[in-house]
């Protein structure tokens, strides 16, 4: 019988997200998103959300080493959150942009223009959403501003 490693990335996730907790940053999740992601089709964009998970945005977070799962309000309406750690693309701190990127296992074409269409079709109506990724648990729908200076700094772990 074969044993299967564990990947090191959800003990990766688990410790970075440590990190911007104990130095008081907003931790913010990157994932692309496919039919194993539950988030709203709303805030998806090019396949892809991005959530912040800070402690003063999310409810019961739950980092597994298959799923990352927690509650968060959009808008002010309560969801549950669920993404594989497989669909995690990055783990960063807003303020400074320091965090991993991270492999992402590759996705069916298919599964993600599935998405893309949903999300078109989602919300009250079919108008475009923000242009950003929206963070999570933000009262009004705003999008995520990059650090000052651009773009995060972040470093590919394989």
């Amino acid at each position: 019988m074969a044993h299967t490693e564990i990947s090191t990335k959800p003990y990766l996730l688990r410790a970075l997200y440590e990190w911007c907790v104990d130095n008081g940053y907003t931790a913010h999740l990157a994932v692309k998103v496919d039919l194993r992601s539950q988030v709203p089709a709303d805030y998806v964009r090019n396949g892809e959300i991005t959530l912040n998970i800070s402690p003063s945005a999310v409810h019961k977070l739950q980092m597994g080493n298959e799923q990352i799962e927690f509650s968060a309000r959009f808008a002010g309406v309560a969801r549950q959150i669920s993404v594989p750690i497989a669909g995690v693309y990055a783990l960063y701190a807003r303020e400074t942009g320091h965090g991993m990127t991270f492999e992402v296992d590759s996705a069916n074409p298919g599964i993600q223009a599935a998405t893309e269409q949903e999300a078109g079709k989602a919300g009250p109506s079919n108008e475009p959403g923000p242009t950003r990724p929206v963070p999570v648990g933000v009262p009004t729908a705003t999008a995520t501003e990059p650090p000052a200076g651009g773009k995060p700094k972040l470093r590919r772990i394989k």
